[in-house]
């Protein structure tokens, strides 16, 4: 019986109630020790009829074994494990430790997590319960939490009991407190009946109505001293274990002290060290601990931690020895004993961890491969091989995202001059960190630092760096460093076997780019975006130059590759990468849905993987997009969160695109002197080396014209052209005769730019600078009184603007059409596409293409219930029932 816990009992109950309805549901139960957490989750696993069960708790003892509560957690269920995807199977296997070593990120197994709870629960809803949450080990923590963020319509309830210091931020929580007094006298009063009213009364006010405290504290010897707990409660047990004879203490320091608690584990080692196993009976009848299925149980966690601190160091290395000594070599639980029984270097040991370090990494567990390096390295006595393994376990960390621990190992090192190859890893990771912290500068410095290091023994390597040094700089708008980096480069020698050449010649290219103006740079940079292998990064920086020589199909095409394999291979980390450079492409070729699609669902990605930096680029394009849509609320909150971004990182990138964002979201809705303001007032920053400086002058062009400052428009105009020269587009000959046509006063000269325009613009992929022409040719018509012509050419810029939802866009082109004498009353063209929500769209385009919900669910990290759950809603939008229907639809972006 819960004593005064209705209302949290309704909370609880409502997440069930929502997974019973075919919904999905996460509660974080959170409170101090011994609060009622966990009598909360057994209320509701008692509550659960009707629903599967599963059930794991966080054990401090295990929290370095790679997996050990996931696996707890989803062994009833992994007979159904082979209906899953086989990458997502090979990945759950590999890291539960029931196959090989697996490809893919370590979020591979959250995704394969997320498909065994939704396979599941096809048969009936599914009640997750992880109690003391706050022990998990954290490759399962880290598992658990995507699985709790991507639930949606699956059927899955999870409740967790965490403490405070469990971080699972965005999802709701619900808070245990003490017991009023009331109620905590009653309960009080069963307990312990023949208890003095002082004493009770005392009782009450010092357990801060804690359930555990009032049943523990008057267990204890008189007098009551005051105690902050849980410490009060710990001291309570130990009381209690005081008790016990001899054998039953040692005992339980046996089952404290092993990992699993394993009844023939801790058999054996009491014989071993000569101790009465009937002890352990002591122990149960006391109600300590439970003995059930060959396994022990602590009836509290707490209880553990009492046990193993109740005796002497010396008994404790001695148990921990004994433990060592009766496990397999190749068993991770045998190298942390060994460690605990160390009290100085210890290469057995420090070897032990190491070897079990890289099996965690073969089954993506980082976060415990980081902590026994760690271990391993603080128990080894030769400088060069600590050192080695400090920076392993840095890398480990790294690839957790784990940077605090990083940088805490990092500064464990010792000085590596001799080892290029660790000053080089030392150096990338130092440059990785730096760059999330907002250091982007030292991020720069560290790469070629680690360049030089790495140079006489593996140029090829030390170019990749260097590439990465040249990218920074680049989006720090530091022309400097971008030389810096190409000289670099260059005096590296490289061969043409190294496969680097066309990222040598675009890094330099860009060099003089920022020196001596596109001419010198736009036309040599095009050679890297035909490179289409190559490992992840370098096609990605291949997409990311696409972007700077306006070559939008390639850069859209070699991210599309990228983001495709990575999904295949199980290889998440690159996603968030692959997304800003295809969620830009898509913008810059007019393809808004796809691009909200792609950025939105990147932005998930780069959250779920830790990479901040990422998610910054991203909310700029989105912020960018809803500009166009006329979106003020979202523009700004988006814009705001890349400035606040750009405090932090010093990205440029970021800022570009929010300071373009904001500019064009005033320029759409009629404040032309705003937007030149904005925009003259960025490229007086870092921003001038930005792209966006370039394809947002067209902008600059239109706001300063319609406020006639035509010198600011002239000085616009010229930017523009003499990149368009350089690139040698048709989409960029287009807008600069618009641009050209905006500036020139004569008519018959504006004219004949508008009609090269709208002929460059016919064999060019850009509708929404299509537009942008259509709608500037059309208002200098009307003004010029040729109003028939000037029809034509502001109708095709409203149904253009309608197909891309640039709402304030296709009004104003509307207002020009009444202004000319338009009598019809043509209403906003709603598209097949525009009724869908960007997840809806991408959905609904893979089913038109024929995949099955299991194989979408692969693919965008969903359950197959949650895919069929937004088809169920899609379909309504569309008027269609079947999914036959669909490919007849125009699903365009």
């Amino acid at each position: 019986m819960l004593w005064g816990r209705e209302a949290d009992r309704a909370a609880a109950g409502s997440v069930l109630d929502r997974a019973r309805a075919g919904h999905s549901a996460v509660l974080v139960v959170r409170g101090d020790p011994g609060i009622g957490k966990s009598a909360l989750l057994d209320d509701a696993a008692a509550a659960a009829a009707g629903m599967t069960v599963l059930r794991c708790s966080g054990v401090e003892t295990e929290a370095e074994v790679p997996f050990a509560s996931l696996h707890q957690l989803l062994a009833p269920a992994l007979a159904r494990a082979t209906n899953l995807p086989d990458v997502q199977h090979a990945a759950l296997r590999g890291a539960l430790g029931l196959g090989p070593a697996a490809g893919g990120d370590q979020l591979l197994v959250g995704v394969a997590a997320l498909s065994l709870l939704a396979e599941l629960a096809e048969e009936r809803p599914v009640l997750c319960l992880i109690d003391d949450a706050h022990w998990l080990d954290r490759s399962s923590a880290q598992a658990l939490r995507f699985v709790a963020r991507r639930l949606q319509a699956e059927s899955v309830a999870m409740l967790l009991g965490a403490r405070d210091e469990f971080a699972l931020e965005g999802l709701p929580e619900h808070r245990l407190a003490g017991l009023d007094p009331d109620t905590a006298d009653a309960l009080l009063r069963q307990l312990r009946p023949d208890l003095p009213q002082r004493i009770r009364v005392r009782l009450v006010r010092d357990s801060a109505g804690n359930p555990l405290a009032l049943r523990e504290l008057p267990r204890g010897a008189p007098p009551f001293v005051p105690a902050a707990l849980p410490r009060r409660i710990q001291d309570a047990f130990a009381a209690r274990i005081d008790r016990l004879p001899p054998a039953g203490r040692a005992m339980l320091l046996i089952a404290a002290a092993a990992a699993d608690a394993d009844l023939g584990v801790v058999l054996r080692a009491a014989q071993e060290l000569g101790v009465d196993p009937g002890g352990l009976g002591a122990a149960e009848a006391a109600g300590l601990v439970t003995v059930a299925a060959g396994r022990i149980g602590f009836t509290h966690p707490l209880l553990r931690a009492a046990a193993y601190q109740q005796t002497t160091f010396d008994r404790r290395l001695a148990v921990h020895r004994a433990l060592a000594d009766l496990l397999p070599a190749d068993d991770d639980r045998r190298a942390w004993h060994l460690a605990a029984a160390a009290t100085g270097p210890d290469e057995e040991a420090a070897l032990a961890l190491e070897h079990a370090a890289d099996r965690a990494r073969g089954r993506k567990g980082y976060p415990a491969s980081a902590a026994a390096l760690q271990r391993s390295a603080q128990l080894t006595a030769d400088p060069v091989r600590r050192t080695r393994r400090f920076v392993a376990a840095a890398v480990a960390a790294n690839d957790a995202g784990q940077p605090d621990l990083t940088r805490r190992f990092l500064a464990s090192c010792d000085p590596v001059d001799a080892d290029p190859v660790l000053t080089a890893q030392v150096c990338e990771l130092r440059a990785r960190l730096a760059f999330d912290e907002g250091s982007a500068a030292s991020a720069h410095d560290l790469l070629v630092a680690g360049a030089l290091a790495l140079a006489p023994v593996d140029r090829r390597a030390a170019g990749l760096l260097l590439v990465d040094a040249a990218r920074n700089a680049w989006q720090l708008s530091d022309p400097p460093r971008v030389q810096e980096a190409a000289a670099r480069l260059h005096e590296l020698g490289l061969s043409p076997d190294d496969g680097l050449g066309p990222a040598v010649e675009a890094v330099t290219a860009a060099a003089r780019l920022l020196v001596d103006g596109p001419a010198a740079g736009v036309p040599a940079m095009r050679a890297l975006t035909r490179t289409r292998t190559g490992p992840p990064n370098l096609r990605l920086n291949a997409a990311f130059v696409a972007g700077l020589v306006g070559d939008f199909e390639a850069g859209r095409e070699i991210s599309q590759v990228v983001a495709d394999e990575s999904r295949a291979e199980g290889a998440i980390g690159w996603l968030p990468l692959a997304h800003v450079t295809l969620a830009a492409a898509e913008l810059y070729l007019g393809r808004f849905r796809d691009a909200v699609a792609t950025a939105t669902e990147g932005l998930q990605l780069a959250t779920d993987t830790g990479q901040p930096n990422r998610a910054g680029y991203l909310e700029g394009i989105l912020g960018w997009i809803a500009a166009v849509r006329g979106d003020s609320a979202e523009c700004v909150e988006l814009a705001g969160n890349c400035h606040d971004r750009y405090t932090r990182n010093r990205i440029a990138n970021g800022l570009a695109w929010a300071e373009w964002a904001l500019a064009l979201l005033d320029l759409g809705l009629g404040r032309p002197a705003e937007a030149s303001d904005r925009l003259d007032a960025a490229l007086a920053g870092p921003v001038r080396h930005q792209i966006q400086a370039v394809y947002s002058a067209p902008d600059q062009v239109e706001a300063a014209t319609r406020i006639g400052a035509y010198d600011r428009a002239e000085a616009a105009c010229t930017r523009f052209a003499e990149w368009a020269d350089a690139a040698r587009l048709d989409w960029a000959d287009a807008v600069a005769h618009r641009c050209h046509a905006q500036v020139e006063p004569a008519w018959p000269a504006a004219n004949r730019h508008f009609e090269a325009a709208v002929a460059a613009h016919a064999a060019s992929d850009r509708p929404w600078e299509a537009a942008r022409t259509h709608l500037a040719f059309g208002e200098r018509l009307r003004r010029e009184r040729r109003k028939n012509e000037a029809r034509t050419q502001l109708r095709t810029a409203a149904e253009i603007f309608d197909r891309l939802d640039a709402r304030p866009w296709a009004s104003r082109a509307r207002a020009e059409l009444r202004a000319a004498g338009a009598t019809d009353s043509s209403q906003p063209v709603v598209t097949t596409a525009s009724v869908l929500s960007p997840q809806e769209l991408q959905i609904v385009r893979l089913v038109a293409a024929g995949l099955t919900n299991r194989e979408i669910g692969a693919q965008l990290f969903l359950s197959p219930k949650t895919i069929s759950y937004h088809l169920y809603r899609a379909f309504p939008k569309l008027g269609v029932a079947s999914r036959t229907q669909l490919a007849r639809l125009d699903l365009a972006g």
